[in-house]
């Protein structure tokens, strides 16, 4: 974990999130490990971090990276919650565990990160959906459970005057243009936004964000370069990797957490990448 991500954050004006309870979906690779690794030296002590995957062994190797820093040496209490977020007795158990672990901590900070999500079939077209069963799974794991979740976690910890609580829906320029061949992440996507927007109107006390963080170079970009079924944007993925213009995971974490730090933006809006 290098500070040099954070010119203008760490160790410069001494912003944080104070002592928090921070969840962290999809935490096990990718974009949602490097979001944990990277709010831990932002956190402090007795703060409690949920990390939640459907891969045990992965977030046990990040748990033990976590305890190595000078965050898990310094109180950083972590837990690992091995749930697969589509099915309903996973989502209901994450709950459970955030519920008996953190519902009586003393905290100033919530911190909810919607990061889980997968790309779906992208090897072929929206016409060939006509297996409703196939279309549900899909929409549960990355629609449905963002919703119950979120309001499960609002749940846990209401209103208080001294706890900013702040929600993240990691988002995709896919929420906002059509994708040929990507009919299932492109739908999940706006769903996830407009849900979010929804969330922010009625509740004016929360702080909500759907971050776009742009392509980044993670095992769904791999997937997105060498399955789409359309052969243009193929290309141009497969291009955006040659010429070496895909984001590191690093990169845009340290936009998001500025934006994040910084709390000026308009709650419920869609911020990019390239717009910070």
């Amino acid at each position: 974990m290098q500070d040099k991500y954070f010119p203008d954050v760490v160790g410069s004006d001494g912003r944080d999130f104070g002592k928090a309870v921070c969840i962290i979906t999809g935490a096990s690779k990718g974009f949602g490990r490097c979001i944990a690794k990277e709010i831990a030296l932002l956190l402090k002590p007795g703060s409690m971090f949920f990390l939640v995957a459907r891969s045990g062994d992965k977030l046990r190797e990040l748990q033990a990276e976590l305890a190595a820093t000078r965050a898990g040496k310094a109180g950083l209490i972590t837990r690992c919650v091995v749930a697969d977020l589509g099915l309903k007795d996973d989502v209901d158990q994450v709950i459970r565990e955030i519920r008996e672990a953190a519902s009586d901590i003393d905290i100033n900070q919530l911190l909810l990160i919607n990061n889980a999500a997968s790309l779906g079939d992208v090897s072929r077209f929206a016409k060939s959906f006509t297996d409703l069963h196939e279309v549900n799974a899909y929409m549960s794991f990355n629609v449905s459970s963002a919703l119950s979740l979120t309001a499960s976690v609002l749940e846990v910890f209401p209103r208080r005057q001294d706890l900013h609580r702040c929600v993240v829906n990691v988002s995709s320029l896919c929420a906002l243009q059509p994708f040929p061949s990507w009919v299932l992440y492109c739908t999940g996507k706006a769903a996830r936004d407009m849900m979010f927007k929804v969330l922010a109107e009625e509740e004016p006390d929360l702080r909500v964000l759907s971050y776009a963080p742009g392509p980044l170079d993670t095992d769904m970009l791999l997937q997105a370069r060498t399955e789409s079924g359309d052969a243009g944007l193929k290309k141009s993925i497969a291009a955006l990797h040659s010429q070496g213009e895909v984001l590191t995971c690093e990169e845009s974490c340290s936009k998001l957490l500025k934006v994040l730090l910084e709390d000026k933006y308009p709650s419920g809006t869609h911020l990019d990448y390239h717009d910070v």
